[in-house]
């Protein structure tokens, strides 16, 4: 695995200090500590590291609420660390994008692989996530492209595969994508 920038939050130093040193053992480097869930916010914004390790119960803003935020801004991987096993927080976790929870206390043995699940977790949940929008947008295109050609065979008397060949050449001629081109046919349609 890549060493990877890490956020550590929790409100006992010393567990902070465990924890950077066995980040430090396992190859990753920590790059901020924070103490409450808002410091943990405002330093992921400043400093934007590759994974956040907060604790669920700080002063200020609980670590899942920092986690709400931190993904809504700009998503990164996160582990939850607590030594309670409540169903409430387990589940308010699930609901906040959390990549991984943790029980405390944390031994690198159960760090190496909850990092490296927490990491896959977030990756694969990006690729679902841009596949979506991928899906969303062809979809958008294709109603698009649909439109515009009914517009070609209702303006210019054309069957439905000669209106699509003439959207594809001009697509071409013009070095534009299709649905440019099929928004360009709405628009004009639109005025006239």
């Amino acid at each position: 695995m890549d060493t990877l920038r890490i956020l550590v939050a929790d409100d006992e130093g010393l567990r902070v200090l465990s924890l950077k040193s066995q980040l430090e053992t396992l190859g990753h480097k920590v790059v901020a500590e924070a103490s409450n869930g808002k410091e943990a916010v405002r330093l992921v914004h400043e400093l934007r590291p590759d994974l956040a390790i907060l604790d669920i119960k700080m002063p200020e803003m609980d670590g899942i609420e920092a986690a709400e935020q931190i993904t809504a801004e700009r998503p990164i991987p996160i582990i939850l660390l607590t030594a309670y096993s409540e169903r409430e927080l387990a589940e308010r976790a699930a609901n906040a994008n959390v990549s991984a929870y943790l029980m405390k206390p944390v031994s690198e043995q159960d760090l190496l692989p909850t990092i490296a699940l927490a990491v896959s977790r977030f990756r694969e949940f990006q690729a679902l996530h841009q596949e979506v929008d991928d899906l969303r947008d062809a979809l958008e295109t294709r109603k698009l492209v649909e439109r515009a050609k009914g517009i070609l065979m209702r303006r210019l008397n054309l069957a439905e595969e000669e209106a699509f060949r003439r959207m594809q050449r001009r697509s071409q001629n013009e070095n534009k994508k299709l649905g440019e081109i099929a928004a360009a046919i709405i628009t004009a349609d639109e005025m006239l």
